[in-house]
């Protein structure tokens, strides 16, 4: 597949719809995880004009910055520390409506209003996640929720 994207317009969900035959194509005979993660937040970023958006990944017991699009951020989290870590502690996928009230939250930038981390598993371990913020307060939602985990299940950790 060429890497340009095809950038749709419509509701959120038709968005995701259009953006995920083209991420497989991005991700179809890839095998290097680094490129594979740089791609994904790159279409994301691209489509969906977020803040930030990118991954962690579990090493050496923390989480450590990997590929992103967006200002600098956090080099490394500790389990349980802010949303990342909260997500990565209990493996579930996060939706914080205003991060400011989120007990623990790690302001990497002050401009971060909203954010949701959608932990990336295998072989029922979670292997690093991927966080996405907003500018805009009450942004993420369940469709986010439900297209996004589809998304990080086609990356080959």
């Amino acid at each position: 597949m060429a890497e340009d994207l095809t950038i749709a317009k419509g509701s959120k969900e038709q968005q995701y719809q259009s953006l995920i035959p083209q991420v497989k194509g991005l991700l179809t005979g890839e095998t290097d995880l680094v490129a594979n993660m740089a791609n994904v937040a790159a279409a994301l970023k691209e489509q969906f004009q977020w803040f930030w958006v990118g991954f962690y990944v579990v090493k050496n017991g923390e989480l450590v910055l990997a590929p992103f699009q967006g200002p600098v951020a956090c080099t490394r989290i500790q389990e349980g520390r802010g949303v990342c870590g909260t997500a990565w502690l209990r493996a579930e996928t996060l939706i914080v409506a205003d991060v400011a009230k989120f007990p623990g939250h790690i302001a990497c930038n002050s401009l971060s209003k909203s954010e949701i981390v959608v932990p990336v598993k295998r072989n029922g371990q979670v292997v690093a996640v991927l966080d996405v913020d907003s500018e805009a307060y009450h942004f993420f939602d369940d469709t986010d929720k439900k297209y996004l985990e589809e998304i990080v299940a086609f990356i080959n950790f």
